[in-house]
Order: structure tokens, then C-alpha cells, then sequence
């Protein structure tokens, strides 16, 4: 669901950067501290792996693609600081070198899949592992993916009513709300299965391997 360059108008990614900036630095607060010679070839390890599922990519109608996060993944392992800042690495590394997304809306990326995302999926996880730990795994990352789908449509769609000419002709992204969201959510509710079964058995092989708790 990476939204690439051109789609988003100045009044969405510049507000969108000051907070990302904000953002990256309060995730990067005390990060050395976590960082140590057990930890980084695990992050690098489950990083590596939300970086190939972000490539398996499919054009979606609206001006967006679909694919797998791994955004939750990383949440469920690392917690929300460092799923945070490995996303926003995986997306840099993605638009530099591949073309998927783009640089004006990496903080956009950013701050839908790799902060909404990773909050989404600790909330989700706390409020429902009490009930079975198993259903709280696949539901954090179903829900981690249409939370950030959501705000990806969001600011596709609400582009036109803020960028346009006097006629009201879109000067960036030209369709809204009623294409974006459909067009991103449904397929991204089929992904998310996909996700939310695979999360769950690289959670089951962290834990019998006691790389958590």
C-alpha cells in the first residue's frame, strides 16, 4: 500500500514530515541501550523478512499497491520504538532502491504502516491475549494491516478536496474517499489473512526458540 511520489500535495507531506521527524526521533530515544549483540541479529533477521513481503507488490486501482507488512510482526518482537524505525527502513530502502513509494510521502508510509501499524498492534495484542494468545497474534496483524490501509486511503482520498484548482479540477491524487477506501481495503482484508497466518507461526518459532517472552 505504498503511496509513491506525486500522489500527495504539500499541505499533506509537509505536516506529515514535521511529525514523522518527531516521531523518528522519540522512537530513537535510548535505542543504543536496546541494541546489543543478541538483539540486532534477530531485528535484522525479521526486518529483512517485512522488507521482502513489502516487495511482493500488487497493483491495486486507486493509485495504490497491495502487500504484505510485517509491520506487526516486528511489534509482537521488538516492541513500538524499534518496529517503528526498522519499518521506516524498510520503506527508505524500498522507494531509494526499487521505486516502490516514494521520498515526499515517506513520511506518510511512515506513519500509517510503520507508528499506526505498530501502536494498532500492541493495543490490539494487550486488549486480546488474555483471551487466547494464538487468536490475539492473528488478530493484531489483521487489524495492524487495515488500520494502516485505512490512513493510506485516507490521505489518498481526501486529496482532491484539499489540492484542486477553482474549477475544482485535482491537482494531485484525483479520486476520493469512495474509490481509495474500497480500493485499498478490500484486497488489504484478504492480505492480512495471509499475514495474520504467517505472523502467527514466526511468533510460534520466536517463542519455542525463547526469543520472547
Amino acid at each position: 500500500m505504498h503511496i509513491p511520489d506525486g500522489f500527495l500535495s504539500p499541505q499533506t507531506y509537509l505536516p506529515a514530515a514535521a511529525l514523522a521527524v518527531g516521531a523518528w526521533a522519540w522512537a530513537g530515544r535510548h535505542l543504543r541501550s536496546r541494541l546489543d549483540e543478541t538483539l540486532i541479529p534477530r531485528l535484522a533477521l525479521l526486518t529483512a523478512l517485512a522488507y521482502g513481503l513489502g516487495l511482493v507488490m500488487l497493483p491495486l486501482p486507486g493509485g495504490t499497491s497491495g502487500h504484505a507488512l510485517g509491520v506487526a510482526l516486528l511489534t509482537l518482537l521488538f516492541g513500538l520504538r524499534l518496529a517503528f524505525l526498522a519499518y521506516s527502513g524498510v520503506l527508505l530502502l524500498q522507494a531509494l532502491l526499487f521505486g516502490a513509494g516514494g521520498l515526499t510521502a515517506l513520511p506518510v508510509n511512515a506513519l500509517a504502516m510503520g507508528l499506526a501499524g505498530s501502536a494498532t498492534a500492541i493495543l490490539t495484542f494487550k486488549l486480546l491475549r488474555p483471551l487466547n494468545e494464538s487468536i490475539a497474534v492473528l488478530a493484531t496483524a489483521w487489524v495492524s494491516v487495515m488500520v494502516s490501509g485505512v490512513l493510506v486511503a485516507l490521505a489518498l482520498g481526501i486529496q482532491p478536496l484539499i489540492a484542486h484548482q477553482p474549477d475544482g479540477t485535482p491537482l494531485f491524487f484525483p479520486f476520493g474517499l469512495a474509490i481509495t477506501l474500497p480500493a485499498v481495503l478490500l484486497p488489504h482484508a484478504l492480505i492480512g489473512i495471509g499475514e495474520a497466518a504467517l505472523t502467527l507461526l514466526v511468533w510460534r518459532y520466536a517463542k519455542s526458540r525463547k526469543w520472547i517472552a
